[in-house]
């Protein structure tokens, strides 16, 4: 028996396919907006699928409340103050702590991407297009949207937060270093 003529076993293709599409990901995660410049062409086109075949408006109601989820967590800390006590600094003497999230960026466009992929091939079988009177949907999802955004930014005054951060701070001359020259040899610091 010879141990140099083992192969390893077959990779089946979905797990090639399973490993390209890792690959893909992965390779995304640092280009933020090509990423989800590519999630809003794909909701215009689930968009542009559902008015042309006019129907799979369960479909879309779905989407949009398992969106309006994705985005609640992505507004919500990810320690709530509510339940696990005052975490976020609530005076501007205490510690700075950075804003962490309940569902980060990279994880909510990758779950909206996913359900709006799922949304569009949903759209291909007619079992999905259940007869519904939409203005009824539609008039329950905008009210979900108010009450939940309401709920959600009243929990960001309550508690003095803003989860959406506009660049990095800076501090000015206060975090330049300067160098020492060799020119005074009294020892004594400038203090200009």
């Amino acid at each position: 028996m010879d141990l140099g003529d083992d192969e390893p076993p077959a990779v089946s293709p979905l797990e090639n396919v399973s490993r390209f599409l890792q690959r893909w990901v992965d390779k995304t995660t640092i280009h933020v907006w090509p990423r989800w410049t590519t999630l809003a062409l794909l909701i215009v086109v689930y968009g542009v699928r559902v008015y042309f075949v006019q129907g799979f408006y369960i479909v879309t109601y779905g989407l949009g409340i398992y969106m309006l989820n994705l985005l609640i967590g992505f507004l919500s800390p990810a320690v709530d103050p509510d339940t696990d006590g005052p975490v976020l600094p609530t005076t501007d003497k205490e510690e700075f702590r950075p804003f962490t999230r309940k569902l980060p960026e990279f994880k909510f466009w990758l779950s909206a991407f996913r359900a709006v992929i799922a949304a569009i091939l949903m759209t291909f079988f007619p079992i999905f297009d259940l007869p519904v009177f939409w203005p009824i949907l539609l008039a329950y999802f905008i009210l979900l949207v108010c009450l939940t955004l309401k709920d959600r930014i009243r929990h960001m005054i309550q508690h003095k937060y803003i989860p959406i951060s506009m660049g990095k701070q800076t501090y000015g001359e206060l975090t330049k270093v300067k160098a020492g020259g060799g020119s005074g040899g009294d020892g004594e610091k400038d203090d200009k």
